[in-house]
């Protein structure tokens, strides 16, 4: 069983992105998905989401419930019968919700883990910080709004790095099945980015030398989202095809 569509408002959202060598990175990637590349470069990073109002299509809003959510993600690919596709690997998802913590994996796409959010806002500064409850997840980043990208980041403008990250809207997210990965799209009902100047980035996935070995990641951007309308639509689980035996 699965819950119908659900609709709110995302608040807030904060993409912080980061450049990665693509060998490195496909080995955090199963099959059947590949990593997606832009000029020679793997794109992950974590996604930073205030949602709100958040209920059933056609309930009204004042049903709704929020929360502050996080998700790292690959930018990957995957081959289908109507050819390739594009989206995000999810190999992780955070939440202040306990309720979220409960159903999802269950009655909707994505296992999550609890963790505690701090969020400090001013229309000229924004800081964001996490510590998930089993300990396996640290994220902290202090942003201020900008006017165009850095120069270093592998997005050429705002155009196509908000292109970029509008054609990843589905996302499939790791289960304790082994091969089995369960699907939620983003449907933005409005789209709209802006740059971010990053003074502080810290994430403890991104700074694992287990995963990432020194001179493979670097910090490449970050996006800032508000008040864009959405609906979080289930779609039906992906299950990577086990070789079989040689003839």
């Amino acid at each position: 069983m699965r819950l119908p569509t659900i609709q709110g408002v995302i608040e807030r959202r904060v993409l912080v992105n980061y450049r990665v060598d693509p060998d490195v990175l496909q080995r955090l990637v199963p099959a059947p998905f590949r990593v997606k590349t832009v000029a020679g470069v793997g794109v992950a990073g974590v996604c930073l989401i205030r949602l709100a109002q958040m209920r059933p299509r056609f309930w009204p809003a004042a049903l709704g419930f929020g929360s502050e959510n996080a998700a790292h993600r690959i930018a990957v690919e995957w081959d289908t019968a109507d050819g390739v596709r594009e989206g995000v690997y999810v190999p992780r998802r955070d939440t202040s919700s306990a309720l979220n913590v409960l159903l999802g994996g269950r009655l909707f796409p994505g296992q999550h883990h609890r963790a505690r959010f701090d969020v400090h806002e001013t229309p000229d500064r924004l800081s964001i910080s996490l510590r998930s409850k089993d300990g396996r997840t640290r994220v902290s980043v202090e942003a201020v709004p900008a006017q165009q990208l850095p120069a270093s980041s592998v997005f050429g403008s705002i155009d196509a790095a908000s292109a970029f990250f509008e054609r990843g809207s589905i996302g499939y997210s790791a289960t304790d099945r082994e091969g089995c990965f369960e699907c939620l799209e983003l449907k933005s009902l409005a789209w709209k980015v802006e740059p971010l100047t990053v003074a502080r980035v810290e994430s403890s996935f991104f700074a694992d030398p287990q995963r990432f070995p020194a001179g493979t990641v670097t910090f490449d951007s970050a996006l800032l989202m508000r008040a864009i309308p959405h609906e979080w639509r289930a779609h039906t689980s992906l299950t990577a095809q086990r070789p079989g035996p040689e003839e």
